[in-house]
């Protein structure tokens, strides 16, 4: 986007909601999503997801499905009823859920893997940026 000027004008960075129950992987996506020029918040679990996407403007959540307390496929439909335009990923060791009707609520489904490269190209797909 660019001024009157021509000049490129700063725009605020889209934001993203990673929910997982693994420090290591919050860390992770939080580190790399923000080199990317993402603004990344993180959730340890759903209860705390939902919370946050109730009092933030969100542009994308990366949601773990194996979670203690209400899983990933359970919670998908809480976020879509606080936002039912919110971008959801869908992201598991575990491709199996991939099939579950459920699933079908999510933009993507990325099974995790040590490269990042795929869930990066679905986050760039769904978020305008």
């Amino acid at each position: 986007m660019k001024n009157i000027n021509n000049e490129p004008t700063q725009t605020t960075s889209p934001s993203i909601l990673v929910v997982d129950d693994e420090e290591h992987i919050l860390k992770l996506y939080e580190k790399e999503f923000s080199e990317d020029g993402y603004q990344v918040k993180t959730a340890k679990d759903a209860k705390e997801g939902i919370k946050i996407a109730q009092e933030t403007q969100l542009d994308l959540v990366i949601l773990d499905i194996k979670m203690e307390g209400k899983n990933g496929l359970e919670v998908l439909s809480d976020f879509r009823r606080i936002n039912k335009n919110l971008p959801i990923i869908l992201n598991s060791a575990y491709s199996t859920y991939k099939s579950d009707f459920q699933s079908w609520l999510a933009d993507a489904y990325v099974v995790k893997s040590s490269n990042l490269e795929e869930l990066k190209r679905k986050i760039r797909e769904l978020v305008d940026f």
